[in-house]
């Protein structure tokens, strides 16, 4: 609380505390209420004549701004609107959101915060989070050990190098990392003092950033090598030492980067990547959901990647740890899977294969009997006609990649193609919605990277399911808070995509929604919490005694968006 309150760290609190007054107090994000400040709070804390004079509640506010916000004629206006709210009254502005997941979510998350990014330095106005730029290397522990951080449980940090499918923002990725504990606090409930996004501005090879006037980041080339790493290993070093129990969540790293450092690192500390950890559990979650809508079992789908980065891999990855607890082997499983990257399906002796992508290379045997369209590289089209694709899953940023020669290929092979076309934003799509159902006839059950209305199709309506990491991250993350976890164990991230897929409407409904309502986020993020914090004690890596106290510290813990009482304390 910037040391300036005093509040029950661990448990609701009905009463807030602080010395601050007057201009400091209303200045304050995390404790202003601006006109809900009662006529005794205006007493006490010197506020007369700051404030117009009618003593207004929340719900006057909420309706107040959500005026104010629907004036706002373009995403990147709403985007901006809802960021100085937030840096003006958090309660208010996470309030907000919780009343209105749907509309909102799609502006301080995706596809909205991918211009927030790119504008990045627009709309700069007030400290949030930190920066911490290569030439303040040997400053970060300083930078760390102000007491306004002393109640940190929990940092999202990211580089800004592979922001969503835009590439390169340097500075700008900032938003990244506000956004996603954005999310923490709005859809999980983890108290806004225990979140802090961090940048490391290492330079930018974005030239229209380096060469932008109103650029806020560090104007240099991207450090790269031994120097890279070596900055990482102080930040990370330095964090381990302000806060032994940490989570840490690693956010937008470059593919080449991504998968390596979580790899280093996630057996220091508490640590997840949601790029390659938390898109996996939405996707397979998503997956298990249409599984269950087809009624073909999961070990007799046949899944086709397009893009086989650190994100791709990750999917994969659990995908078949699925497969094999339906009884599968290891090398029955891998056979169900096909990676078309940049180089084409990934087949032994092929070009450009990287050391992860290794378990999922082909044999050429496996290609025995196929008709190929011929040239260097087996296509998309080559491998969804060939293997028979049931399932499409896309992560290459490349819009229009699934084309129709592909789409209508896949539907002669299965009744209902499952296709998840994840690339985000909006514009990196694989292909839209409306495309994939008109050439299955209807018959696609799709999930998406960024949100789409309802399309209609001969006079049906079908909802698209947006497979968003937001299902996934910040009850992940709750469930991790809360059961005092040192680890992130596989059986967690699985433990999360079970839990989702178990609310998926197909549950009962064969016909229905594949995931639950954006509106229920907030309850899916408790369940998901829930599922991981049990499987948290199940595999040994919990702080907590057993189930029982876990759900007790759970419960006590979830913050609602609500103004308390205010007391007075004296300097």
């Amino acid at each position: 609380m910037n040391g300036s309150a005093q509040v029950n760290k661990d448990a609701k609190s009905d009463v807030v505390r602080t010395r601050l007054s007057g201009y400091d107090l209303l200045n304050n994000p995390r404790l202003n209420k601006g006109t809900a400040f009662t006529e005794q709070e205006r007493d006490t804390f010197a506020l007369h004549g700051l404030l117009p004079p009618d003593e207004g509640n929340l719900d006057q506010q909420l309706e107040r701004r959500k005026k104010a916000l629907e004036n706002q004629q373009t995403v990147f206006g709403k985007y901006s609107f809802m960021r100085d709210l937030q840096d003006t009254n958090e309660t208010l502005f996470y309030s907000l959101i919780a009343h209105n997941v749907e509309e909102l979510l799609p502006v301080v998350y995706t596809p909205g915060v991918g211009e927030g990014c790119q504008r990045f330095s627009e709309i700069w106005r007030k400290p949030r989070g930190l920066f911490i730029s290569y030439p303040n290397k040997n400053r970060i522990e300083q930078m760390l050990s102000d007491p306004r951080y002393d109640d940190v449980r929990c940092i999202v940090v990211s580089d800004g190098e592979r922001i969503l499918g835009l590439g390169d923002q340097g500075a700008g990725g900032m938003g990244i990392p506000i956004g996603k504990m954005a999310l923490y606090t709005a859809l999980a409930g983890i108290r806004p003092e225990h979140c802090l996004p961090v940048l490391l501005d290492v330079g930018t090879d974005n030239e229209d950033r380096l060469n932008d006037p109103i650029y806020v980041g560090w104007r240099n080339k991207r450090v790269r090598g031994q120097e890279y790493d070596d900055f990482v290993e102080a930040f990370v070093s330095a964090v381990k030492r302000r806060w032994p129990h940490i989570l840490l969540q690693w956010e937008d790293f470059a593919g080449s980067n991504a998968a390596r450092l979580l790899e280093r690192y996630r057996d220091q500390l508490c640590t997840f990547n949601d790029d390659i950890q938390g898109t996996a559990a939405v996707t397979t979650a998503t997956l298990l959901a249409a599984v269950n809508a087809t009624g073909i079992p999961l070990e007799q789908q046949t899944v086709v990647f397009l893009g086989f980065g650190s994100a791709g891999i990750g999917i994969a990855n659990l995908m078949l740890t699925a497969m094999k607890e339906t009884g599968l082997s290891e090398e029955q499983a891998s056979k169900r899977f096909y990676a078309v990257d940049r180089y084409g399906l990934l087949v032994e002796g092929g070009k450009g294969i990287l050391s992860n992508q290794q378990p999922f290379v082909r044999k050429s045997a496996d290609l025995k009997g196929w008709t190929l369209s011929g040239g260097d590289e087996i296509s998309l089209l080559d491998v969804v006609r060939n293997a028979k694709a049931t399932v499409l899953v896309g992560v290459s940023g490349q819009p229009g990649a699934f084309t129709e020669d592909v789409v209508r290929e896949m539907a002669k092979h299965t009744d209902r193609p499952i296709i998840f076309p994840l690339s985000n934003p909006t514009s990196r799509e694989e292909a839209t919605p409306e495309d994939l159902l008109k050439w299955t006839d209807g018959k696609a059950l799709i999930g998406t990277g960024s949100p789409f209305a309802p399309v209609t199709i001969n006079g049906k309506s079908f909802h698209i399911a947006q497979t968003n990491n937001s299902y996934i991250f910040p009850g992940l993350a709750l469930g991790i808070l809360t059961s005092k976890a040192k680890r992130v164990t596989d059986g967690m991230i699985m433990a999360a995509a079970k839990r989702l897929a178990e609310l998926s409407p197909t549950v009962k409904d064969k016909t229905a929604n594949l995931l639950p309502p954006i509106a229920d986020s907030r309850k899916v993020g408790l369940l998901v919490g829930e599922a991981v914090g049990k499987q948290a004690i199940a595999d040994g890596v919990a702080g907590v005694a057993d189930e029982k106290v876990f759900e007790e510290s759970l419960h006590a813990y979830v913050w609602e968006p609500v103004y308390l009482p205010y007391e007075r304390v004296k300097a």
